[in-house]
């Protein structure tokens, strides 16, 4: 069977036809021309018209097969247009000026989907900027044609995507057997937020229950004015790590202060201790918070304030949580260690929010958009190359975002 067939059954063409196939050291180059008495297509309008005149031949590359690099050879003709000019003929082939068949993006962006991008450009032979390019093509592809989403309960939070304060604001769905990435803003800003409400404004409105957020205020501000009928949740993953903030905080303040007095530094190496769960120490771990329960210091205090605090989720009455927060909220206010006021302070700012956490249990899992984060960090690993706002909005859409892919996708990959 010849090239020529194959391809003609795995990728057939309209309005050209396949050549003659040769073997030029670890490349094979594919002839390919117009059909009889065919009249090419404006570029830009898509209407026929007479031939203008011929370019030079020029290289559009394939899908490898058996290890080699394929190109299709043609000469491309320019189209005398009644309504645009003169202008380059359209191949159904590839788009523009690019010199990648779209069959080849597809290939390319499939296989980027499974390893980095580095990696996927070394086994191909190309370079990370057509790697790039293509998942470039097949996520712009998705977004287009994406159906509009019906979600009921969505997961805001931020990540960090380069150093100096350059963040990400993601937005995911998190309905059960249904999550994944709906939208990326540049920044952590109110109007940023503001642009996805803008986008999903329908689905917002007639869908939306539930938002998961964290203590942002720019956030909330935003949620409030145009989610107002949804329930907005405080994350339990933010809430604590605020909390374990404060009490490391605690024990930073009162290690200067020992060292300062010249005591015993008996709080060197117990971080981590006092930040894990029990159930995650390790026996040396565990034998340093036996030794530290000995001695009255102010970060075991704030530790043990922390854990008593763990008692808030386990309620299943919205009344009673609210009086237990109360009640340790109280208590802290009065335990003489600032950072535990000021996390007091901000529980009580956020009173009605936390109690939301209650009205929403067993409907929104309070771990799913950290573990999502987890997979965008992952996912912004593979794509390390260039570090721009656009490379990140690609790689988490591609990797993150379910996005509907074109057959071609499936058809070679």
């Amino acid at each position: 069977m010849q090239l020529k067939t194959i391809l003609n059954r795995r990728y057939p063409l309209k309005r050209f036809v396949y050549g003659k196939a040769e073997i030029s050291g670890n490349r094979v180059l594919i002839d390919v021309r117009p059909r009889k008495n065919s009249k090419p297509c404006c570029g830009q309008c898509g209407s026929s018209g007479p031939t203008y005149d011929t370019r030079s031949p020029r290289e559009f590359q394939f899908v490898p097969i058996l290890g080699l690099a394929v190109f299709f050879v043609y000469a491309m003709r320019r189209v005398d247009c009644s309504h645009c000019g003169v202008k380059t003929e359209y191949l159904e082939w590839s788009s523009g000026k690019e010199r990648m068949t779209t069959a080849y993006k597809w290939f390319l962006s499939s296989w980027a989907r499974r390893m980095s991008w580095s990696e996927t450009a070394r086994i191909f032979g190309t370079s990370w900027n057509r790697v790039y390019r293509s998942v470039r093509h097949a996520v712009m592809w998705g977004l287009v044609h994406r159906e509009e989403p019906k979600f009921t309960a969505i997961g805001i939070d931020e990540i960090a995507a380069r150093r100096g304060h350059r963040y990400l604001t993601l937005v995911y769905q998190i309905d059960e057997g249904s999550r994944r990435l709906l939208w990326v803003g540049r920044e952590r800003k109110e109007k940023t937020l503001e642009g996805f409400f803008d986008l999903f404004e329908t689905s917002v409105k007639e869908h939306l229950r539930f938002v998961c957020s964290d203590m942002w205020k720019p956030y909330l501000n935003v949620i409030a004015n145009r989610a107002g009928h949804a329930l907005n949740i405080l994350d339990r993953y933010h809430v604590m790590a605020t909390m374990n903030k404060k009490v490391d905080k605690v024990r930073a303040e009162e290690t200067r202060q020992m060292q300062r007095d010249g005591y015993e530094p008996i709080l060197k190496h117990s971080r981590w201790c006092l930040l894990k769960r029990p159930k995650n120490r390790t026996k040396k771990q565990t034998a340093k918070m036996r030794e530290l329960m000995k001695y009255n210091l102010r970060t075991m205090r704030a530790y043990l304030m922390k854990e008593d605090f763990q008692q808030f989720w386990s309620y299943q009455s919205p009344t009673w949580a609210g009086k237990f927060l109360d009640s340790w909220c109280t208590r802290a206010m009065r335990s003489q260690l600032d950072p535990m006021k000021e996390m007091a302070a901000t529980l009580r700012r956020h009173r009605e929010l936390l109690l939301n956490w209650f009205a929403a249990k067993g409907e929104l899992s309070s771990g799913s958009v950290e573990g999502m984060n987890t997979k965008a960090k992952v996912a912004l690993r593979k794509s390390y190359g260039f570090k721009t706002d656009e490379v990140y909005e690609t790689v988490l859409y591609h990797e993150l975002g379910r996005l509907p892919q074109h057959e071609l996708a499936h058809q070679f990959c």
